[in-house]
This record gives structure tokens, C-alpha cells and sequence, in this order.
């Protein structure tokens, strides 16, 4: 039996349709899954290196999501029209993303926090609202990655391993995630550079 769409407990899971819009046929594992979703992802990382787009605009968000799952997923770039075990309720995602940008937009240009944490705290509330079916914790990180080197940083580290894999690594991130969620950003911006 395929554990194609089996998935961690604290994973977001996909309903029938979404997982109806997977579109390598051959794909009937949850490793060929990861196998396509990473080298997709590894593509949409150079992608965005070498754009100069804005990268505070909702226009991009979805464009690099797109970029990122698109070759796996007819959903990717799209935002999620489902209730999820987590995140906002789906119809509060076209007023909350841009609420959001436009609070990242004033930490900037207030200095309201240092640039590791600007680029920390936009990646906790990008994975609060959730805004795709699937792929928020690596859409969220790329996106802080790139707005910190946009900032003049460099990229964070994210516990050094593949966080999409259980064990220790997830459960530290998951941990400083919901730590963040009871506000006390500490450790999620301590993690995102051990």
C-alpha cells in the first residue's frame, strides 16, 4: 500500500481534491512526492536569487509558491479554499497577507526590530495564516531568507537539517513556532540560526 499521502501529525493534510492535483503520474510514494516537491523547490530557490522583484507583494508570494510546488501541484500559487488544522479561517487570507506586508513594509522602514527578527516574525505570520494547501513552513522560510539577504543579511540556517523529516529538528521548530504563537519570538529566531 503507497504511504503517498500519509503525513506527520503535526503536518497540514490535503483534501481528496487537492490531492486529486498531483500531476506526475508516476509518483505513487511519499519519498517520489518529497524527491519532486525538492527538486522543484531547489529550481524556484535560483529562481528567486536572481529576481529583482518586489518581494513584498502579494504578487510575488503566490508567483514564488507557483515557483516552487507548480511543477507537482495545479494548486501551488493558489490560495487554500479549506478549513486546516491550522491557520486563519481560508476567507480571511485576501485581507490578512496584505495586512501583513504592509506591517513588514513599516518594520522596515521604522526599524522596528533588527533584521533577523523582521525576517523571523514575517515568517511566524506567513505560517499563522497558512495560506496555501500545502508547503507554508517552506514558502515561509524562503520568503524570510530572501527578505533577509534583500535586508543585507544572510540566510538563515533553520536547525540545519530537513525539517520536513520527524525528529528532534522538526520538533524544536514546531516548538519555537508555537512559542511564537504565545508571543515570546526567542526561540523561533534562535532556531532559525542553530
Amino acid at each position: 500500500m503507497s504511504d503517498l499521502f500519509e503525513h506527520p501529525d503535526d503536518a497540514t493534510p490535503l483534501t481528496l481534491e487537492e490531492q486529486r492535483e498531483l500531476i506526475p503520474a508516476h509518483i505513487a510514494y511519499r519519498s517520489e512526492l518529497n524527491e519532486a516537491e525538492q527538486e522543484s523547490i531547489a529550481r524556484a530557490q535560483d529562481w528567486a536569487l536572481r529576481t529583482r522583484r518586489d518581494l513584498l507583494s502579494e504578487k510575488f508570494v503566490r508567483d514564488l509558491h507557483k515557483q516552487m510546488l507548480g511543477d507537482v501541484w495545479r494548486w501551488a500559487g493558489k490560495f487554500r479554499t479549506s478549513e486546516r488544522n491550522l491557520g486563519i479561517p481560508f476567507y480571511e487570507i485576501p485581507t490578512a497577507l496584505p495586512q501583513l506586508l504592509a506591517d513588514v513594509k513599516a518594520w522596515i522602514e521604522y526599524k522596528s526590530y533588527p533584521p533577523d527578527e523582521i525576517a523571523v516574525r514575517f515568517h511566524h505570520r506567513l505560517v499563522q495564516i497558512h495560506l496555501f494547501p500545502n508547503g507554508n513552513g517552506r514558502h515561509s522560510r524562503l520568503m524570510a531568507d530572501l527578505l533577509l539577504m534583500r535586508l543585507g543579511g544572510e540566510r538563515f540556517s533553520w536547525g540545519s537539517a530537513n525539517l520536513q523529516a520527524a525528529g528532534d529538528v522538526r520538533g524544536r521548530y514546531i516548538a519555537a513556532l508555537n512559542a511564537a504563537d504565545n508571543h515570546d519570538i526567542g526561540p523561533l529566531l534562535a532556531f532559525a540560526r542553530s
